[in-house]
């Protein structure tokens, strides 16, 4: 008797052993593990391995949308955290991607970046013509938030001279008064939580377009939006101003499979609830009650990915003929 369940219980350990290997394992590339957005990403991993059967995912710390573009065409990750101008020059062989295009399709938004260029207040920095010749940091190196600093304040004609790093590194060199900021993504119209721990030590400020100005960036770098932020004290605006941003979004990799993606993205989408509720919503607050799916249909600029539109059209959302792939 000892023997036959002793035998039995062998099988089944094999059997749930030989499911598992068979698991389709996807690799999530995100951004740095100090960042709310690598919060979202840790939920995402946790939505995907609780609500589709057969796919497990993880999370990978990156350097962000650039690095994980670059990354996703060596077939090093199957997904990861972008943003939707990035994807679109990627898409199109521009900038940084001149002669070497990226075909990564759009699964989902879900977050609007304002950028938000942060000096100390006691700097003496009171304008962005001011950064002109002087050490900052357009973003953590790699990212988008780097990439698209980099076109803006070109488009305007201020030259900086760069600091890269990652952003702990630029926020350790600004707390310790080696730079005098930075830029980096809001979350919401607020801080996010390492500004927030750099303003603790010393006083910060924000520096908006000028309004003189704000015709030059539509003209010239036509994918990103213009956004009206509100007064706010901690960043040491009295009135509200205006700053560019982006959408923080997830694409695929070349390879990544149809039904795959289909069943990513139908799981975000249901575990989207109106009532605010949900894994995402939980990691990542400024979710509460928005509807991803159509965030991304309204905000996106690249075309989706063919198990992204199924996972939209399936759930009763029209998909826009801008963004249906070619080959799909």
């Amino acid at each position: 008797m000892k023997t036959w369940i002793g035998a039995a219980l062998a099988a089944t350990i094999a059997a749930t052993g030989a499911a598992n290997a068979q698991d389709t394992r996807i690799a999530l590339g995100a951004t740095n593990a100090q960042s709310s957005h690598y919060a979202y990403f840790a939920a995402l991993a946790n939505l995907i391995n609780e609500k589709t059967d057969g796919i497990q995912a993880s999370v990978v710390e990156t350097g962000a949308t650039v690095d994980n573009l670059k990354r996703m065409e060596r077939g090093q990750l199957d997904a990861g955290l972008v943003t939707t101008t990035t994807l679109y020059h990627a898409n199109e062989g521009q900038y940084g991607f001149e002669g070497e295009p990226i075909d990564s399709k759009l699964l989902f938004a879900y977050s609007l970046a304002p950028q938000l260029v942060i000096v100390r207040r006691d700097s003496g920095i009171e304008s962005l013509a001011d950064l002109d010749g002087i050490e900052f940091g357009p973003g953590q190196r790699g990212s988008s938030t780097e990439a698209t600093s980099e076109i803006v304040l070109g488009a305007l004609g201020i030259e900086p001279d760069f600091v890269r790093g990652s952003n702990s590194e630029l926020a350790n060199q600004i707390k310790d008064d080696r730079i005098p900021g930075f830029i980096k993504s809001a979350v919401g119209t607020k801080f996010d939580p390492l500004t927030t721990d750099i303003a603790t030590l010393s006083p910060l400020r924000v520096l908006p377009i000028p309004e003189d100005r704000l015709a030059t960036i539509q003209e010239q770098v036509p994918e990103l939006s213009i956004v009206d932020m509100p007064a706010d004290e901690q960043q040491d605006r009295a009135e509200p101003y205006k700053t560019w941003a982006f959408m923080i979004a997830v694409s695929a990799a070349p390879e990544l499979d149809e039904e795959t993606a289909y069943r990513i993205v139908k799981a975000v989408i249901e575990d989207d609830g109106a009532d605010g509720t949900g894994i995402q919503a939980a990691a990542f607050r400024p979710l509460e009650g928005v509807d991803i799916a159509q965030l991304t249909l309204d905000n996106a600029s690249t075309a989706l990915h063919p198990g992204a539109v199924r996972a939209f059209q399936e759930a009763g959302y029209t998909v826009p003929d801008r963004l249906m792939p070619q080959d799909g």
